[in-house]
């Protein structure tokens, strides 16, 4: 009853209207946030420059394929008794040499940009320019934030200006910014889409991220690998903003609290959805106990451990290489004999 109710309204639709029913799923993609191909940042840019190389590289052989499939069915159906018919035919160099080598040579070239731009996007590499038309000045320093990952929030320290912030990172246009990162708790990765690509951060590891804004705005930033109950809500605003109103911002935050080792320890809890928070002082080398896993009180840090392991290390792989008449050793029959006296 109810399929025979469909049919009849369906037919009442107009035979145009009909056909634009099956287009009518492709309203879903209107809502699609396309910042990965229209993205803000230098880097970004060209990352998705990038794509759209390799994708059109690669409908080069797609393409053809799906047009020859649909070619061949139809030309070698069984109605069609006009074709060519060869039913010993077996083999065709021509055709091998253009079904091997075709694939063979977008490969190739594939490979080579893939190489190109491994180096020439590497994260660690300092930026070279500020955009295609401008490259970055002679004497130029990077701004510098450290970034640790926590659960489930970012915090930004800004160790030249003295200030930090949570949930909340700012930046001016158009100047490099080097991002060294870490994380608190367990592996996470920073990601804003308009800015970069996402770069992993690890308890006890640094990695970095050399990037450039081009564009003033506010855009999303997030955790873009599972880490637990919050990590849906792990997320922040990135406002690239101009010089002038990035002093004005780091003014307005000195006048914030101080984010000390204690500050950090109570922050480093679990929490969900966590408020911005500004800082107006840190701690000195606040994020370099983070990373060596030592900020709270009369805990040792990790690289002084991995220093005098090495030192032990050295002395042992030293005192295996000096002959034995050159290592002092106790004789111990020697010290503890009794002296013999002479009449």
């Amino acid at each position: 009853m109810l399929s025979t109710f469909c049919n009849v309204h369906y037919r009442m639709i107009p035979p145009i209207a009909r056909r634009g029913l099956f287009l009518a799923p492709l309203l879903w993609l209107a809502g699609c946030n396309t910042v990965v191909l229209n993205p803000s940042g230098d880097i970004a840019a060209q990352q998705a420059h990038l794509v759209v190389v390799s994708t059109l590289l690669m409908l080069l052989i797609i393409v053809p394929v799906m047009f020859l499939i649909c070619l061949f069915a139809w030309r070698y159906r069984k109605s069609n008794t006009s074709a060519e018919y060869k039913p010993d035919w077996d083999h065709s160099t021509k055709l091998e040499l253009l079904i091997w080598g075709a694939p063979l040579l977008i490969i190739i070239v594939l490979g080579l940009i893939t190489w190109i731009y491994t180096h020439l996007l590497d994260p660690y590499r300092p930026l070279s320019r500020i955009d295609e038309h401008r490259p970055v000045a002679a004497g130029v320093k990077p701004l510098e934030v450290q970034v640790v990952a926590m659960d489930w929030k970012w915090m930004f320290i800004y160790p030249e200006q003295g200030i930090a912030t949570v949930n909340e990172l700012v930046t001016p246009i158009d100047v490099p910014v080097v991002f060294k990162m870490t994380s608190s708790t367990v592996m996470n990765a920073f990601y804003i889409p308009a800015l970069a690509g996402m770069v992993y951060t690890m308890p006890g590891m640094e990695t970095q991220l050399n990037a450039v804004m081009n564009k003033v705005g506010v855009y999303d930033g997030f955790s873009s690998n599972y880490s637990g109950a919050g990590f849906s809500d792990m997320k922040f605003k990135y406002h690239g903003v101009s010089q002038g109103d990035f002093d004005s911002w780091v003014a307005k935050t000195r006048a914030s609290g101080a984010l000390t080792r204690a500050e950090f320890q109570a922050l480093d809890k679990p929490t969900i959805k966590h408020p911005i928070m500004h800082f107006g002082s840190v701690d000195k080398g606040l994020y370099d106990l983070v990373l060596n896993r030592c900020v709270a009180e009369g805990s040792v840090c990790m690289n002084h451990t991995m220093m005098l392991d090495a030192n032990r290390n050295k002395a042992a792989a030293a005192a295996k290489a000096l002959p034995k008449d050159d290592v002092c050793t106790t004789d111990v029959a020697a010290a503890t004999a009794q002296p013999t006296r002479k009449e």
